[in-house]
């Protein structure tokens, strides 16, 4: 039962705080000045403020999951004295405290600058929530090696959560765009729509690069190479193909938006009748976003599980 809710929790936080570092980040690189500051386009001072708040309410519960699992009971029998040392006498507990920081300070800068005209607001946001995100590292495999390849092994793993929020918050903002009512599709949400599509494309090289290669270390720190041949016999080594098939799926959705779709779509604009291409798009964006979802289901998982290096 506490496996099942530590899971659940473990990827509802892992949803939330890639949304919340992954929204604005791209509100700075996909969207021009006033189209970042106008709700019509995307809210993104609502959507800090309810996922900074969600997020803080999932990382309570997180923390008390986490206490009842090492104490070994029930989650309604765990006591204030145990979680308060878990929180200031382990380092998941002191990633814990980081990250509720970090997440009051972006709820409190949407709060107090997310109506200005300025977009220093969404950096700032973008700042803390990357720090809320990497503290998942210390509650994974990441943190459990020591010495310098421990250190990598962290970084690697930071790395590859900060590539991966990028990619999911870009995923989510362009179906927002995409998923218009028809009487809200005007001429130039659609070219706004398109510029973001091709200002992705761009930036997503980098984010898939990083997190092939942050995968590549993670893997080699928790599988090993002399683990490759019997990852079918474990659930561990299950779970990690699907995982693995499902974002080869996701490469081969980008690459047919960038250079099939996306093209697509601008010269239907150029052309006239934008709604076939739209349509493409939709169910493009659609399936690559479930797999992204599917594939944090699978990673909160694997994060319960001990890794072969680890048998």
């Amino acid at each position: 039962m506490i496996d099942t809710l530590t899971i659940g929790i473990r990827f509802a936080l892992y949803v939330n705080l890639m949304l919340l570092f992954g929204l604005p980040l791209f509100g700075l690189y996909g969207l021009k000045g006033p189209e970042r500051l106008r709700g019509n386009v995307l809210p993104f001072r609502l959507m800090t403020i309810w996922l900074s708040a969600t997020a803080i309410l999932l990382s309570v519960l997180s923390i008390v999951a986490m206490t009842a699992s090492m104490a070994g009971v029930e989650l309604l029998e765990v006591d204030r004295a145990s979680v308060e040392m878990m929180i200031y006498e382990t380092p998941m507990g002191n990633a814990w405290a980081a990250r509720i920081g970090a997440l009051l300070m972006s709820f409190t800068i949407a709060i107090v600058m997310g109506g200005r005209k300025t977009p220093l607001w969404l950096a700032l946001v973008s700042i803390s929530a990357a720090g809320a995100l990497a503290s998942l590292a210390w509650t994974g495999h990441g943190a459990a090696s020591d010495g310098i390849a421990g250190t990598r092994h962290l970084i690697a793993d930071i790395v590859h959560l900060l590539a991966a929020g990028a990619w999911f918050g870009a995923l989510v903002a362009l179906g927002a765009l995409l998923f218009r009512p028809a009487r809200s599709m005007s001429k130039d949400h659609i070219r706004l729509t398109h510029r973001a599509l091709e200002g992705f494309s761009l930036i997503g090289g980098l984010i898939v690069a990083l997190i092939v290669l942050s995968g590549l270390v993670n893997s080699w720190m928790l599988v090993g190479p002399e683990h490759l041949l019997s990852m079918r016999s474990t659930l561990y080594g299950q779970l990690l193909i699907a995982k693995l098939l499902l974002f080869g799926g996701m490469l081969g959705l980008a690459a047919a938006n960038r250079f099939r779709l996306t093209p697509a779509f601008g010269n239907a604009i150029t052309g006239g009748g934008t709604l076939p291409a739209i349509s493409q798009l939709r169910v493009s964006v659609i399936c690559e976003t479930s797999a992204a979802l599917i594939i944090l289901g699978l990673v909160a998982w694997l994060g319960t599980l001990e890794p072969p290096m680890s048998m």
